[in-house]
């Protein structure tokens, strides 16, 4: 009974954190202003790609090492 319980605060404090929310939200609104600039002015939407590709070989990277 008393781990049960002890679950379920875990969940609920788990639930409620909210650290690292506002990087994911400014991480998705940067990205929508770089998609947005890219579909307005084509002559940037290489330089775009080029970022996002490196970016994700990073990260890709990164969790391969974690």
């Amino acid at each position: 009974m008393l781990e049960r319980l002890q679950l379920l605060v875990i969940r609920a404090q788990i639930w409620r954190d909210e650290h690292g929310q506002d990087l994911i939200e400014y991480a998705l609104m940067a990205g929508f202003v770089a998609v947005s600039a890219g579909a307005v002015m084509p002559g940037i939407a290489t330089s775009i790609s080029r970022i996002f590709s490196k970016v994700a070989s990073t990260m890709t990277r990164a969790a391969a090492t974690s």
